[in-house]
Formats: C-alpha cells, sequence, structure tokens
C-alpha cells in the first residue's frame, strides 16, 4: 500500500525537475525568439510580448501646422540628398498615433517635455488650455516637464496638471471649468527648496494586464538659465543622472523591472536629416551634445531614453553603463515627427530584453499632412480660433516675402536682425531709454513670418496671431548700461561656457552692430576682438553703451552671466509691442522685406 505513493512522489519529483530545466532554457531562448512567441502551447501566455512605445516632445502648443520651414522635415534621399517635407499640425498627429496604435494590444504613449510655453497664439493666448485639452484627446500617458512648462511660473504649471480657471482671467469658455491633464505630468529632479519634495511626481508605472512599465521624467539641470528667474523661484533643479538613477533603483524595489526615463535634454545629430542614422560607422558615433554624457552614465536598469529639448530628430544605439545597447531617441519638435519603439516585455524577468535582434530599431515617422484630418482636432481648432478670432486676426503689417526665423539654420536670421531693429527703434528714443544698441536672443523667436497666408487674410499679410506666433513670451524690454568690455564679453559667452561653448548661441543684433565670428577657432577666440563695430566705430571697452533687451536676457538668461552685471536699468515696453510697431510701419505699397543678415560675418 505504502510504495505506490512514493513511486507517485518521485515521479512527480522527476516531472518538476524536468519542468524546471525546461523553463530554464526557455528563459534563454526567449531572449533571442522573436517577441510574442509562445513557451508553451494551447492558451499559454507567451514569455515575451511586444509593448509599442510611442513618444513625441517639445510640441510647444502647435496645434495649426507651422508655418515656413518651421513645419517641415528634413528627408535624406537615397543619393544622399536632401528633401522638405511638410509635416505638423495636432489634426495630422492625432491621425498618425492613431493608425500606430492600431493592431497593438499593448501601446503607451509619452513625451519629454515643453508640450507647452512658447507656443502660437491659439493656445498661448488661452494659457495652453486648448494644447492640454489636445494633448488629453491624442490619449498621451506621460511626460516630463520640461523647461518652458514654468514660462509662466509653478502655480501654472500645477493648474495645467491639476486643473482649475485661470486665477485672473478665469475660465475660456462659458459653463466649462478646465479640467486640466488627464496625462501625469513627472518633475523628478525638480524640488521645493523649503521641502526638499518633488514638486510633482516624480515616476508612474504604466501597467497593462501583467505588463508594467515605469516612467521616470526630469528637465534640463540647467532649466534656471534658460527660463526667468521668477518663473523657478523657490525651486531647486537637480543632477538628470543621480535623479534618474536614484529613482530607478526605488522603481527596482517595487518590483518594476522594465524603466523608460524621460529627459529635456537632448544631443546634436551629425545631420538634420529626420532618417539620419546616427550609429554609423559605431553606436552613437553621429551624435553629441549633453546626451551623450547622460547616456554613458544613467544606470542600466533604465531600458530606454526618451530626450528632447534640442529639437532634433535621432534614434541612437548609445550602450548603457554595462555596454549594453540602449535606444535614445528624439522626435524634433512641433509634432512633426513621432517615435515608435518596440519594447520586447519579459513576463518572467519584467524586463525590458535588450540585445541587438531583440527588438526593431526605434523609426521617427513623419506626421506629414497628405493624411486624413482628424475631425475631434479639427472641432477644437475651429472652437478655439473663433474666440481668438476678434484678436488674432488683425493686420498688424506687410512684407514682401518670407522672413526666415525659427526655422533658419543660419546664426544669424533675417527675422532676428528685423526683431532686433524693432527693439532698437522703439527704445532709442531718449525719453524711452536711448537705446544705441539691440540684443536678442536666438531661442526666443519661435516661428517664421511667412508671406503666404494661413488664412483668409491675404499673401503677405501679418496677422497679430502670427506676430504673437514669434515673440509668445510677453518678455519686458530693458535698456540698460553695458561697458564696451562687457559687450565684448557678451559676445564671447555665445561660443563659451559648458553649454553655449558646445552648441553656440548667436545674439540677433541691431543694425550697425557688426563683427566677425571665426568658427575655424575654438572658445573665446572665435570673437574677432577687433572687429567688433557700432556704425563703423570700434567698441571702445572702457566706455558706457545703453543696450536694450529683453528681460530674461538682462536677467543673465542662456549663459550671457556678464548682462547680469548691467547698471541704470530702465524697463519699456513688452517686445511683442515693438515688433507690432514696426509692422504698423508697413503698407501693402511699401512692405517689410527680409534683412540681408549681414550684420555677422561668419568664417567657417
Amino acid at each position: 500500500m505504502s510504495a505506490t505513493p512514493q513511486r507517485h512522489r518521485r515521479a512527480r519529483r522527476l516531472t518538476l525537475t524536468a519542468l524546471a530545466v525546461t523553463a530554464g532554457a526557455g528563459a534563454m531562448v526567449a531572449a533571442a525568439l522573436p517577441a510574442g512567441a509562445a513557451s508553451g502551447g494551447g492558451a499559454a501566455k507567451s514569455r515575451t510580448v511586444d509593448v509599442q512605445m510611442l513618444s513625441f516632445n517639445d510640441f510647444h502648443g502647435t496645434l495649426e501646422p507651422p508655418q515656413g520651414s518651421s513645419g517641415t522635415v528634413s528627408e535624406r534621399q537615397a543619393d544622399g540628398t536632401t528633401k522638405a517635407i511638410p509635416a505638423g499640425g495636432v489634426e495630422y498627429l492625432a491621425t498618425g498615433l492613431r493608425e500606430a496604435r492600431k493592431g497593438h494590444e499593448y501601446s503607451v504613449t509619452a513625451a519629454a517635455g515643453d508640450m507647452i510655453g512658447g507656443s502660437p497664439m491659439l493656445s498661448g493666448l488661452f494659457h495652453d488650455e486648448p494644447t492640454v485639452e489636445a494633448l488629453n484627446k491624442l490619449k498621451l500617458d506621460v511626460s516630463s516637464v520640461g523647461n518652458h512648462e514654468f514660462d509662466e511660473g509653478k502655480t501654472e504649471l500645477r493648474r495645467m496638471a491639476y486643473g482649475g480657471c485661470h486665477p485672473v482671467e478665469g475660465c475660456f469658455e462659458y459653463g466649462k471649468d478646465f479640467t486640466g491633464a488627464q496625462f501625469k505630468y513627472l518633475a523628478a529632479n525638480v524640488t521645493d527648496e523649503k521641502t526638499k519634495r518633488p514638486m510633482m511626481n516624480p515616476t508612474f508605472v504604466w501597467q497593462k494586464g501583467d505588463v508594467k512599465i515605469g516612467f521616470i521624467g526630469v528637465t534640463l539641470e540647467g532649466t534656471p538659465d534658460v527660463v526667468t528667474a521668477e518663473g523657478v523661484k523657490g525651486l531647486k533643479f537637480g543632477d538628470e543622472i543621480e535623479t534618474i538613477n536614484k529613482y530607478a533603483a526605488e522603481l527596482n524595489k517595487q518590483g518594476v523591472k522594465s524603466i523608460v526615463a524621460l529627459i529635456h535634454e537632448g544631443g546634436l545629430p551629425a545631420s538634420g536629416a529626420y532618417n539620419y542614422d546616427c550609429d554609423v560607422p559605431g553606436a552613437g558615433a553621429g551624435i553629441s551634445g549633453a546626451i551623450v554624457d547622460i547616456a554613458k552614465n544613467v544606470d542600466a536598469k533604465v531600458d530606454a531614453l526618451v530626450t528632447g529639448h534640442t529639437h532634433q530628430a535621432y534614434a541612437c544605439n548609445i550602450p548603457d553603463p554595462a555596454g549594453n545597447p540602449r535606444m535614445v531617441t528624439s522626435a524634433a519638435s512641433y509634432g512633426r515627427l513621432f517615435t515608435d519603439t518596440t519594447l520586447t516585455y519579459d513576463r518572467q524577468t519584467k524586463d525590458i530584453v535588450r540585445t541587438p535582434v531583440s527588438s526593431p530599431k526605434p523609426v521617427n515617422k513623419v506626421v506629414n499632412r497628405d493624411q486624413p484630418k482628424a475631425p475631434d482636432m479639427t472641432e477644437l481648432i475651429d472652437r478655439w480660433k473663433a474666440l481668438a478670432a476678434p484678436v488674432a486676426n488683425r493686420t498688424m503689417g506687410y512684407i514682401s516675402a518670407d522672413i526666415p526665423g525659427r526655422g533658419s539654420e543660419s546664426p544669424e536670421k533675417p527675422l532676428g536682425d528685423l526683431i532686433a531693429d524693432a527693439q532698437l527703434e522703439a527704445l532709442a528714443p531718449a525719453d524711452k531709454g536711448g537705446a544705441q544698441l539691440a540684443i536678442m536672443n536666438p531661442g526666443g523667436i519661435r516661428a517664421d513670418l511667412a508671406y503666404k497666408a494661413a488664412g483668409g487674410e491675404g499673401d503677405g499679410v501679418v496677422t497679430y496671431g502670427e506676430s504673437y506666433t514669434v515673440q509668445p513670451f510677453n518678455n519686458m524690454m530693458n535698456v540698460v548700461d553695458l561697458t564696451g568690455a562687457q559687450l565684448i564679453t557678451a559676445l564671447q559667452q555665445q561660443v563659451t561656457g559648458p553649454v553655449n561653448g558646445v552648441n553656440p548661441k548667436i545674439l540677433q543684433v541691431s543694425k550697425g552692430f557688426t563683427y566677425t565670428l571665426d568658427m575655424t577657432k575654438t572658445g573665446a577666440d572665435r570673437i574677432v576682438v577687433d572687429s567688433v563695430k557700432l556704425n563703423g566705430a570700434a567698441i571702445d571697452p572702457a566706455k558706457t553703451y545703453r543696450v536694450a533687451m529683453n528681460e530674461f536676457l538682462a536677467g543673465g538668461g542662456d549663459g550671457f552671466t556678464v548682462l547680469k552685471e548691467h547698471k541704470n536699468k530702465l524697463n519699456g515696453a513688452a517686445d511683442l509691442d515693438c515688433f507690432n510697431a514696426l509692422l504698423a510701419k508697413s503698407t501693402p505699397q511699401n512692405p517689410i522685406a527680409p534683412p540681408a543678415a549681414d550684420r555677422i560675418t561668419i568664417i567657417k
């Protein structure tokens, strides 16, 4: 009687041992199997499953298709030439994302910051409520904050996230309260200086069934250098690498092994074409900039990096500290591209399988305008346009041709010259500050001025909505005293320092201010000092000059720390008012022509 049970127990132990060996072999095989390959017969779940991650960055409230060269992407052709492809517009982005999701049981949509801020008038006039509504309709799951999320300060950012009508202007639509973001905004490295706590959620865990993916969201540590001081008062911005590694360890403790970092910091690929292969001749060989150091030092626990800030397009393989392949992606800006990434999730390890053959390489997909518009986005745009129309459609002035700004790749931009001229003209009178020259930060130019009509205003007509889109920040102008030596130092700071030394920020200058920029040299030597002149006369280091600039620059923004040393500040009009005043002097018979952009002589 007793022998039979013993035989059964031994047989059962052998069966369990065999199963354990099979499972162990399966663990090794599964990593090399195509995602979704079943490890058993019947209705058993597969060992691995494909999770689609759709991502984008730097949307900047661009609901309508961007105008001019800002509304195209560069596509590399088979013969090595490039072609400009019209792209962008939330009606097309919605269609593209929805089509991409079809056939994918597991799909998550993530963003890497600057969803709002620096927005065209359609969104900016309403403090970006239209954009948050659109992102909700896009089914965005999670986004890191970017520096532009702080344009209107931390309290307004929290309103964007959690809802409520504007504290001053109230509710924009009768009978409707603003509900806030239905996606999670993450700010892991942004802490309150007093409480030391993150100002918003540091992490988010996306889950469907037994599949879990953790997201960590950070903005660039240098955010205080690229926003107005008032917007980040009382906040501390921590190191991106340290913060991500800290929260990756915390997610691991919670049992979340699959981790994606959303980082509002980026890189500079060697080519501006969205389909450029930045892994030739080797992994990550074709990209430089801040993100490279971050990617090489973020803990191997993190499986992918979705990045932004530089408005560039790339999908690079930069190995993690353990030497394993890890994708680092960015989808340019303004909703012109989105990235489609396949994450191979291993149900047993709960981690992402990362081998060169485990998943297809991420692909940046063009949001082209020959696909159908999403009707719900058309309705959203039309609704907000009707509210904006009385202000947006007013004629400000006339131009004779496109005036490139944000879309220009040249250090000196025709629209930058025009803006600086407008500031000088507005602030040159003695009672307005007595400005002798004006300087303008290139990042403050958010669009081009396009000759072709965007609506029914007619070709060559610049509306208030279009001028607002060029300069949406409502920065107040300052006129200050700077010595000639300080002016020269400011020019040198365009091409030196930890950020500008790698990615120069060339100030746009008003007429009469000229100099030579020698890019064959390095550091401060790139500024040919004896070439710096005002109205033909050499700048005297000991002399004092009255200089017009916006309050962002006067506060030392964008790495121009010397500008904080100014004296005798006089506050002036808003930058947009100065620009519109210049536009108002034009007529249909005497439109503004694009400036020649010949104030800075560039030696390459």
